[in-house]
């Protein structure tokens, strides 16, 4: 009874199926969140009749041979990139990236890490950091006496400064871009780290040609749509139901088999 074991798998990948539909779920209003898919693949055959072998001696071929599949496997859980909807929040720390690109976060160990999430914010000492306190390279430090920050869509931090007719250029916040931004590993945090399937960063400045712009006093959206999300929700729980009847089915013709005299 194979199909036991078959509908084992199958009931495995809609778990794992509506686990990555909860995340999104779950991440509705997470700033700059990119949705994830779960992706499938059969497994090995077992063959009782191999396609195309002769038949005869005189040199019939078989058109079509007997397989039986033995289930299925999950094989990657990717990530989907497409733009989130923007918002306003009339915040001037707030930023969002329109196009292709992140923004490069300096963790606490050295290392580089990359986020869509432009809810910014000042430390004690007036650097440009995240909701965590890590920050943003290149590091600005906005003086403590500026009464306005404006940030183009360029990137160039400026700040007004009392006794001054021109405002000041803080600094120039830059992007990374990646050949394979689904190969990027997520940290939780709204943080993603480079990996050998996602290649090397590429930085430029925004609005360079590969890079977005910003946008000032809003921010990128979770991308998840929730119809969508329902949508496929209801699917698996479909099939996962389904898979649990096949064992059913499987357990009871076993049961037809012991009581057999």
């Amino acid at each position: 009874m194979r199909s036991l074991f078959t509908a084992a798998t199958g009931m495995a990948a809609q778990q794992l199926n509506i686990d990555v539909i909860a995340n999104n779920i779950a991440n509705v209003t997470t700033t700059g969140f990119k949705r994830s898919r779960a992706e499938f693949s059969d497994l090995l055959y077992q063959e009782y009749r191999r396609v195309g072998t002769q038949s005869s001696d005189t040199g019939t071929i078989v058109p079509a041979g007997v397989q039986v599949g033995l289930g299925v496997k999950p094989v990657s859980v990717y990530r989907i990139n497409e733009q989130g909807s923007l918002i306003a929040t009339n915040n001037q720390l707030d930023i969002s990236i329109k196009g292709r690109g992140f923004l490069q976060v300096t963790l606490p160990d050295g290392t580089t890490a990359y986020t869509r999430d432009g809810a910014l914010k000042l430390d004690n000492t007036g650097i440009i950091v995240t909701a965590d306190g890590f920050q943003i390279q290149p590091a600005i430090t906005v003086p403590a006496n500026a009464t306005t920050l404006t940030i183009n869509a360029d990137g160039q931090v400026q700040a007004t400064i009392p006794g001054q007719v021109n405002q000041q250029l803080l600094g120039q916040l830059q992007l990374a871009n990646f050949i394979n931004e689904p190969g990027l590993q997520a940290n939780g945090d709204n943080l993603l780290v480079e990996t050998e399937a996602s290649g090397p960063p590429t930085v430029g400045n925004p609005g360079d040609i590969g890079f977005g712009q910003l946008q000032q006093f809003f921010l990128e959206q979770s991308n998840v749509n929730m119809v969508s999300e329902m949508t496929d929700l209801i699917t698996a729980q479909r099939a996962y139901e389904i898979n649990s009847k096949v064992i059913q089915a499987s357990d009871s013709m076993m049961g037809t088999i012991t009581q057999l005299r």
